[in-house]
């Protein structure tokens, strides 16, 4: 289910005092994200998935068992599935969140101002204020 608007600005606002409040810990967290596939991985595993699959139904035509298996079916299933992973699970492109990070566009330093509130303090007062609107 994709986020609200709303949902989706807090989590912009989260992400920009993450990284305006420890830049280093979030391009490390930021660095371990799936990223998109290459163009050519895509084109490698879609090709790596139609091999798999011929081999799957070749291998339901094809009277080879053994031990009751079809070994063929097998392995088309095993060369589908190898394919589908290449294809997700590969060296990532360049990854799109450093790029938006504050120090890249020219940000403030890695330490926050001396009169600027902390992340988690800035976090109570919103829950606080939306506990309080509840309220009334």
């Amino acid at each position: 289910m994709p986020l609200s608007e709303h949902e989706q600005r807090m989590l912009d606002e989260i992400e920009s005092a993450l990284y305006a409040e420890d830049p280093k810990f979030a391009s490390s967290v930021t660095k371990q994200r799936v990223g998109r596939p290459t163009a050519r991985r895509r084109l490698v595993a879609v090709l790596g998935f139609l091999v798999g699959l011929a081999l799957l139904v070749g291998g339901l035509m094809v009277d080879v068992e053994v031990g009751g298996l079809r070994i063929l079916s097998f392995i088309g299933f095993l060369v589908m599935f190898a394919a589908a992973a290449f294809g997700m699970f590969g060296p990532r492109g360049p990854n799109l969140a450093d790029a938006s990070s504050p120090a890249s566009r020219g940000g403030s330093s890695s330490r926050a101002k001396p009169g600027k509130p902390s992340l988690s303090e800035r976090m109570e007062e919103r829950f606080q204020r939306r506990f309080d609107q509840d309220d009334h």
